[in-house]
């Protein structure tokens, strides 16, 4: 019987050595990772590679206990055409102790294989936790600070099956990844439909390549800026009483293929958590069969 206190606990320490391919776009494109934590992309993981990822987020509510949430990430695409996710959430909250708080499968397709002015990508995810989850992958309908409020004791006792999709529009211009998301949420227990939305906008600092390996060279970096924030729900669509963040990011890629990312979030409105602090760490490797 796995224990997921000390598996949560196992997440907030465990230390990885990590690396990450830069992916290829086509008809021109860069290839560079992008620094997002919200917002998808069109690019998609490479076939028959796995990628393994650590999120921390750190975050304090208007009222109540600061926590940390971890999640661990396994990335993997059976196609080119399709890549598949699975996330573990756990988290720690000050004066409240540590839990694992569930799990979700994401699966992502994309629809046109050639590179297009503007590449859709339909995402679907089936997410199992409890009320204490705090990975805030994204921000739907109503969602508040208050959410983030009620002691785990109380809120792990809320289960939580929730089917997720997202439309994902992405490409280039001059230079810059724009992307952005259409979300659709919608608990399975009954609720209505919640709506939300991701936007992001990136590029490398440069886009000419530097002929040598080098660890602060100007291209590995990438650098953007991500907003997102909920839109109501089926019957109430509203920017009334929601909440939204504004989120500059930044990435680096290491010659030995560390990847490192960090965001600090910003909340714009009174609904909002005044502030996040996002971390991101992966390794790739190809899966031999």
């Amino acid at each position: 019987m796995v224990d997921w206190l000390q598996f949560s606990a196992y997440l907030s320490c465990v230390k990885l050595r990590l690396s990450l391919s830069l992916l290829l776009a086509a008809a021109g494109a860069f290839a560079q990772e992008s620094p997002y934590f919200i917002t998808y992309d069109h690019h998609m993981e490479e076939p028959r590679r796995l990628e393994i990822a650590l999120t921390p987020i750190a975050g304090t509510p208007k009222e109540g206990n600061r926590f940390r949430s971890t999640t661990l990430e396994l990335e993997y695409a059976p196609k080119g055409w399709w890549t598949s996710e699975l996330y573990l959430d756990a988290q720690t909250t000050q004066n409240e102790g540590s839990l694992y708080t569930g799990w979700a499968l994401e699966n992502r397709f994309r629809l046109l294989m050639d590179e297009h002015a503007i590449n859709p990508v339909l995402y679907i995810e089936y997410a199992d936790t409890n009320g204490a989850d705090k990975a805030l992958r994204e921000v739907v309908g109503f969602d508040s600070w208050k959410d983030f409020s009620t002691p785990n004791g109380e809120a792990r006792l809320e289960r939580e099956k929730e089917l997720e999709t997202k439309l994902i529009l992405s490409g280039y211009l001059r230079g810059w990844n724009i992307s952005g998301n259409a979300i659709a949420e919608k608990n399975l227990d009954g609720p209505p439909w919640e709506f939300g939305y991701a936007l992001g906008a990136s590029r490398p600092l440069t886009l000419a390549a530097s002929p040598n390996p080098c660890t602060f060279c100007a291209e590995n970096f990438s650098a953007g800026i991500e907003a997102y924030g909920g839109v109501g729900e089926k019957g109430n669509i509203t920017l009334s009483g929601t909440s939204h963040y504004l989120a500059p990011t930044l990435g680096w890629t290491l010659p030995n293929g560390v990847s490192l990312r960090a965001s600090p979030t910003f909340g714009l409105t009174s609904e909002s958590m005044r502030f996040l602090m996002r971390f991101g760490i992966s390794y790739e490797f190809s899966v031999t069969r």
